[in-house]
């Protein structure tokens, strides 16, 4: 479906994790290279003797073709995806 690619640009551990988008190829919008310059931020905290991941793509906004459809496979990947893989040890990344 499509290609990015990120560098670590600011890791606090056990806090927080900062990927800058360098490079990303969305195959099912008009504009394709929409994410990058783009920045994607897990914040890692506890709540309530458990921790709670907060995740943001900053730069992906309402205005963007493929925001309904990103935001959608986000929510799966960090929401259920990640959750399984912390939990489980299997994700599912290729769903």
């Amino acid at each position: 479906m499509h290609y990015s690619k990120h560098r670590v640009i600011e890791m606090v551990a056990g806090k927080k994790v900062v990927w800058l988008t360098l490079d990303s190829e969305l195959k099912f919008v008009k504009q394709a290279d929409e994410w990058t310059g783009s920045t994607i931020v897990f914040e890692i905290s506890e709540q309530a003797g458990s921790t709670l991941v907060t995740f943001t793509h900053e730069g992906l906004t309402p205005e963007q073709e493929c925001y309904d459809t990103c935001s959608g496979a986000w929510g799966f990947y960090v929401g259920e995806s990640l959750k399984k893989l912390i939990t489980t040890g299997q994700g599912q990344p290729d769903l």
